[in-house]
Protein backbone atom coordinates (compact mmCIF):
# COMPACT_ATOMS: atom_id res chain seq x y z
CA UNK A 1 0.00 0.00 0.00
CA UNK A 2 1.62 3.57 -0.63
CA UNK A 3 1.62 5.82 1.65
CA UNK A 4 0.78 9.61 1.36
CA UNK A 5 2.96 10.80 3.93
CA UNK A 6 3.63 14.65 4.05
CA UNK A 7 7.61 15.37 4.31
CA UNK A 8 9.26 14.83 7.42
CA UNK A 9 10.86 18.28 7.79
CA UNK A 10 7.55 19.66 7.31
CA UNK A 11 6.02 17.82 10.55
CA UNK A 12 8.57 18.71 12.15
CA UNK A 13 7.90 22.55 11.45
CA UNK A 14 4.29 21.94 12.51
CA UNK A 15 5.02 20.31 15.98
CA UNK A 16 7.59 23.07 17.14
CA UNK A 17 5.20 25.15 16.10
CA UNK A 18 2.43 23.83 17.68
CA UNK A 19 4.65 23.40 20.99
CA UNK A 20 5.62 26.99 21.07
CA UNK A 21 2.28 28.54 19.37
CA UNK A 22 4.92 30.61 17.76
CA UNK A 23 6.71 30.81 14.75
CA UNK A 24 9.90 32.40 15.76
CA UNK A 25 10.48 30.13 18.60
CA UNK A 26 10.22 27.17 16.21
CA UNK A 27 12.42 28.39 14.27
CA UNK A 28 15.08 29.33 17.13
CA UNK A 29 14.81 25.72 18.11
CA UNK A 30 15.23 23.80 14.90
CA UNK A 31 17.70 26.58 13.81
CA UNK A 32 15.98 27.84 10.70
CA UNK A 33 14.56 31.31 9.58
CA UNK A 34 10.81 31.89 11.06
CA UNK A 35 10.01 32.16 7.22
CA UNK A 36 11.06 28.77 6.83
CA UNK A 37 9.04 27.45 9.05
CA UNK A 38 6.06 29.58 8.30
CA UNK A 39 6.76 28.13 4.14
CA UNK A 40 7.09 24.50 5.64
CA UNK A 41 3.89 24.84 7.86
CA UNK A 42 2.05 26.65 4.66
CA UNK A 43 3.48 23.71 2.63
CA UNK A 44 2.04 20.98 4.94
CA UNK A 45 -1.45 23.01 5.19
CA UNK A 46 -1.71 22.73 1.12
CA UNK A 47 -0.60 19.01 1.25
CA UNK A 48 -3.55 18.12 3.69
CA UNK A 49 -5.58 20.36 2.30
CA UNK A 50 -6.84 21.93 5.63
CA UNK A 51 -5.95 25.10 7.62
CA UNK A 52 -3.81 23.71 11.09
CA UNK A 53 -3.29 27.58 12.76
CA UNK A 54 -4.70 30.67 12.74
CA UNK A 55 -2.64 33.25 12.45
CA UNK A 56 -3.10 36.23 14.51
CA UNK A 57 -1.31 39.37 14.58
CA UNK A 58 0.55 38.40 17.89
CA UNK A 59 0.28 34.61 18.34
CA UNK A 60 -0.88 31.15 16.78
CA UNK A 61 -3.75 29.22 17.52
CA UNK A 62 -4.50 25.72 16.79
CA UNK A 63 -7.61 25.10 14.48
CA UNK A 64 -10.00 22.32 15.14
CA UNK A 65 -7.68 20.41 12.77
CA UNK A 66 -4.40 21.19 14.08
CA UNK A 67 -5.67 20.10 17.65
CA UNK A 68 -6.63 16.89 16.54
CA UNK A 69 -3.61 16.18 13.96
CA UNK A 70 -0.83 17.73 16.74
CA UNK A 71 -1.04 14.14 18.82
CA UNK A 72 -0.58 11.87 15.83
CA UNK A 73 2.61 13.68 14.77
CA UNK A 74 4.19 13.99 18.63
CA UNK A 75 3.46 9.98 18.62
CA UNK A 76 5.11 9.09 15.47
CA UNK A 77 8.42 10.97 16.48
CA UNK A 78 8.08 9.22 20.13
CA UNK A 79 7.64 6.06 18.86
CA UNK A 80 10.56 6.97 15.59
CA UNK A 81 12.70 7.81 18.56
CA UNK A 82 12.52 5.42 20.68
CA UNK A 83 12.70 2.69 17.54
CA UNK A 84 15.91 4.31 16.84
CA UNK A 85 17.40 3.60 20.35
CA UNK A 86 15.99 0.20 20.41
CA UNK A 87 17.21 -1.26 16.96
CA UNK A 88 20.81 0.81 17.29
CA UNK A 89 21.45 1.33 21.25
CA UNK A 90 22.65 4.43 22.55
CA UNK A 91 26.79 3.70 21.65
CA UNK A 92 27.85 3.29 25.05
CA UNK A 93 30.83 1.41 23.77
CA UNK A 94 32.13 4.43 21.88
CA UNK A 95 34.35 7.15 22.40
CA UNK A 96 31.52 10.29 23.28
CA UNK A 97 33.24 12.61 19.91
CA UNK A 98 33.41 16.32 20.33
CA UNK A 99 34.26 18.61 17.65
CA UNK A 100 35.69 21.85 18.60
CA UNK A 101 37.32 25.00 17.45
CA UNK A 102 40.70 25.65 17.84
CA UNK A 103 40.54 29.07 19.72
CA UNK A 104 37.64 27.37 21.96
CA UNK A 105 39.57 24.40 22.87
CA UNK A 106 42.58 26.14 23.77
CA UNK A 107 41.40 29.44 25.45
CA UNK A 108 38.32 27.69 27.29
CA UNK A 109 38.17 24.01 27.02
CA UNK A 110 41.59 22.79 27.84
CA UNK A 111 41.50 24.67 31.50
CA UNK A 112 38.44 23.21 32.37
CA UNK A 113 38.22 19.26 31.39
CA UNK A 114 39.99 17.63 34.16
CA UNK A 115 36.81 18.83 36.06
CA UNK A 116 34.87 16.59 33.84
CA UNK A 117 37.23 13.75 34.09
CA UNK A 118 37.11 13.83 38.20
CA UNK A 119 33.11 13.85 37.74
CA UNK A 120 33.39 10.88 35.36
CA UNK A 121 36.48 9.24 35.07
CA UNK A 122 34.74 6.01 33.24
CA UNK A 123 33.50 7.94 30.27
CA UNK A 124 36.03 8.39 27.67
CA UNK A 125 35.99 11.54 25.45
CA UNK A 126 37.23 12.38 22.03
CA UNK A 127 38.16 15.96 21.48
CA UNK A 128 38.76 16.69 17.28
CA UNK A 129 39.47 19.82 15.91
CA UNK A 130 37.05 21.68 13.97
CA UNK A 131 39.85 21.88 11.36
CA UNK A 132 39.27 17.97 10.26
CA UNK A 133 35.46 18.66 9.36
CA UNK A 134 35.07 16.03 6.90
CA UNK A 135 36.98 13.27 8.47
CA UNK A 136 34.72 13.06 11.58
CA UNK A 137 31.66 14.20 10.02
CA UNK A 138 29.92 10.79 11.04
CA UNK A 139 31.19 10.40 14.27
CA UNK A 140 30.67 13.45 16.08
CA UNK A 141 28.11 13.78 19.12
CA UNK A 142 28.62 17.13 20.02
CA UNK A 143 30.23 20.30 18.23
CA UNK A 144 31.08 23.19 19.64
CA UNK A 145 30.91 26.26 16.96
CA UNK A 146 30.42 29.92 16.50
CA UNK A 147 28.30 31.91 14.44
CA UNK A 148 24.23 33.15 15.02
CA UNK A 149 22.78 29.80 16.67
CA UNK A 150 20.44 28.99 13.30
CA UNK A 151 21.78 25.58 12.38
CA UNK A 152 19.07 22.93 11.21
CA UNK A 153 19.30 19.48 11.99
CA UNK A 154 20.52 20.07 15.77
CA UNK A 155 19.74 20.93 19.44
CA UNK A 156 21.43 24.14 20.06
CA UNK A 157 22.67 25.41 23.12
CA UNK A 158 23.73 29.01 23.85
CA UNK A 159 26.99 29.19 25.43
CA UNK A 160 27.84 32.52 26.29
CA UNK A 161 26.73 36.22 25.01
CA UNK A 162 29.63 37.11 23.15
CA UNK A 163 31.25 40.86 22.98
CA UNK A 164 33.90 42.53 21.03
CA UNK A 165 37.15 44.69 21.93
CA UNK A 166 40.63 45.53 20.22
CA UNK A 167 43.78 43.65 22.55
CA UNK A 168 47.15 44.18 22.23
CA UNK A 169 50.42 43.65 24.19
CA UNK A 170 51.14 45.90 26.94
CA UNK A 171 54.52 47.38 25.06
CA UNK A 172 52.28 49.01 22.73
CA UNK A 173 51.04 51.32 25.26
CA UNK A 174 54.43 52.62 25.78
CA UNK A 175 56.78 54.33 23.27
CA UNK A 176 56.06 56.85 20.85
CA UNK A 177 53.50 55.15 18.83
CA UNK A 178 51.49 53.95 22.19
CA UNK A 179 48.26 53.06 21.84
CA UNK A 180 46.03 56.07 24.13
CA UNK A 181 42.77 56.44 21.60
CA UNK A 182 41.52 54.73 18.73
CA UNK A 183 42.79 56.80 16.12
CA UNK A 184 46.27 55.85 17.53
CA UNK A 185 45.07 52.38 15.90
CA UNK A 186 46.23 53.98 12.43
CA UNK A 187 50.18 53.52 13.44
CA UNK A 188 49.40 49.70 13.88
CA UNK A 189 48.51 47.06 12.39
CA UNK A 190 45.01 45.32 12.71
CA UNK A 191 45.07 41.71 13.26
CA UNK A 192 41.86 39.61 11.42
CA UNK A 193 40.24 35.98 12.04
CA UNK A 194 39.18 34.26 8.94
CA UNK A 195 35.81 33.53 9.28
CA UNK A 196 34.17 35.92 11.42
CA UNK A 197 31.12 37.16 10.21
CA UNK A 198 31.59 40.31 13.07
CA UNK A 199 35.28 41.69 12.89
CA UNK A 200 37.06 44.86 12.72
CA UNK A 201 34.71 46.99 10.65
CA UNK A 202 31.88 46.57 12.92
CA UNK A 203 33.54 46.95 16.35
CA UNK A 204 35.48 51.01 14.32
CA UNK A 205 31.61 51.52 13.47
CA UNK A 206 30.20 51.41 16.96
CA UNK A 207 33.29 53.02 18.24
CA UNK A 208 33.33 56.03 15.96
CA UNK A 209 36.13 55.82 14.29
CA UNK A 210 35.03 54.20 10.54
CA UNK A 211 37.00 56.41 8.84
CA UNK A 212 39.78 54.17 9.57
CA UNK A 213 41.12 52.07 6.93
CA UNK A 214 39.66 48.46 8.44
CA UNK A 215 41.44 46.41 5.07
CA UNK A 216 44.52 47.46 6.44
CA UNK A 217 47.03 44.35 8.37
CA UNK A 218 47.29 40.73 7.79
CA UNK A 219 44.12 38.13 8.11
CA UNK A 220 44.88 34.69 9.86
CA UNK A 221 42.57 31.21 10.14
CA UNK A 222 42.96 31.07 14.04
CA UNK A 223 42.20 33.14 16.67
CA UNK A 224 45.32 31.04 18.21
CA UNK A 225 47.54 32.56 15.70
CA UNK A 226 45.94 36.02 15.76
CA UNK A 227 46.35 36.00 19.64
CA UNK A 228 49.85 34.61 19.57
CA UNK A 229 50.72 37.43 16.78
CA UNK A 230 49.34 40.36 19.09
CA UNK A 231 51.38 39.12 22.00
CA UNK A 232 54.28 39.57 20.15
CA UNK A 233 53.14 42.67 20.15
CA UNK A 234 53.04 43.21 16.17
CA UNK A 235 49.71 44.59 16.00
CA UNK A 236 45.99 44.61 17.34
CA UNK A 237 43.68 41.91 17.96
CA UNK A 238 39.79 42.09 18.33
CA UNK A 239 39.45 39.81 21.22
CA UNK A 240 36.36 37.75 22.08
CA UNK A 241 34.61 37.30 25.41
CA UNK A 242 34.93 33.50 25.29
CA UNK A 243 38.40 33.14 24.98
CA UNK A 244 40.81 36.16 25.67
CA UNK A 245 39.99 35.78 29.33
CA UNK A 246 43.02 33.62 30.34
CA UNK A 247 45.25 36.08 27.81
CA UNK A 248 44.15 39.24 29.95
CA UNK A 249 44.26 37.25 33.00
CA UNK A 250 47.99 36.09 32.31
CA UNK A 251 48.73 39.75 31.19
CA UNK A 252 50.16 38.62 27.93
CA UNK A 253 47.44 40.76 26.49
CA UNK A 254 45.61 43.99 27.17
CA UNK A 255 42.93 46.10 26.31
CA UNK A 256 43.91 49.18 25.48
CA UNK A 257 40.55 51.12 25.80
CA UNK A 258 37.43 50.02 27.33
CA UNK A 259 34.82 49.81 24.73
CA UNK A 260 33.33 46.80 24.20
CA UNK A 261 30.18 46.24 21.52
CA UNK A 262 27.76 43.23 21.44
CA UNK A 263 28.12 40.30 18.93
CA UNK A 264 25.42 38.64 17.45
CA UNK A 265 27.52 35.46 17.17
CA UNK A 266 28.14 33.57 19.72
CA UNK A 267 29.90 29.85 21.00
CA UNK A 268 26.71 27.54 20.97
CA UNK A 269 26.96 23.43 21.45
CA UNK A 270 25.37 21.89 18.82
CA UNK A 271 23.60 17.67 19.22
CA UNK A 272 22.93 16.17 16.24
CA UNK A 273 19.33 14.81 15.76
CA UNK A 274 20.06 12.58 12.79
CA UNK A 275 21.47 9.49 14.90
CA UNK A 276 21.33 7.41 18.36
CA UNK A 277 22.58 9.78 21.57
CA UNK A 278 25.43 8.16 22.95
CA UNK A 279 24.87 7.06 26.28
CA UNK A 280 27.10 9.56 28.06
CA UNK A 281 25.70 12.63 25.87
CA UNK A 282 23.81 13.94 28.96
CA UNK A 283 26.46 13.86 31.18
CA UNK A 284 28.93 16.00 28.92
CA UNK A 285 26.27 18.34 28.32
CA UNK A 286 24.81 18.98 31.48
CA UNK A 287 28.36 19.29 32.65
CA UNK A 288 29.42 22.03 29.84
CA UNK A 289 26.75 24.51 30.33
CA UNK A 290 27.09 23.95 34.18
CA UNK A 291 30.87 25.46 33.86
CA UNK A 292 29.76 28.02 31.53
CA UNK A 293 26.97 29.37 33.70
CA UNK A 294 29.86 29.25 36.81
CA UNK A 295 32.55 31.22 34.22
CA UNK A 296 33.88 34.07 35.26
CA UNK A 297 33.32 36.32 32.67
CA UNK A 298 35.10 39.69 34.00
CA UNK A 299 37.71 41.44 32.01
CA UNK A 300 40.88 42.90 32.96
CA UNK A 301 41.80 46.42 30.94
CA UNK A 302 44.16 48.58 30.76
CA UNK A 303 46.39 49.55 33.85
Amino acid sequence: MQRRLPPLNWLRAFEAAARHLSFTHAAEELGLTQAAISKQVKSLELHLKEQLFERKPRSLVLTQAGNAYLPKVREAFDRLAAGTVEVFGRRSGELLTIRVSVGFSTYWLASRLHRFYERHPDIPLRIVSSVWSEDWEDHVDFEVKYGTGRWSGYNVHLLCKESLFPVCSPKLLEGPNAIRDPEDLVNHSLLHVIGYEEGWANWLTAAGYSKLEVGRGQQYDTSVLVFEVAASGYGVALGRRSMAHPLLESGRLVKPFDIDIDGNEAFYLLETQDRAPHAHAEAFRDWILEEVSASDWSLTTKP
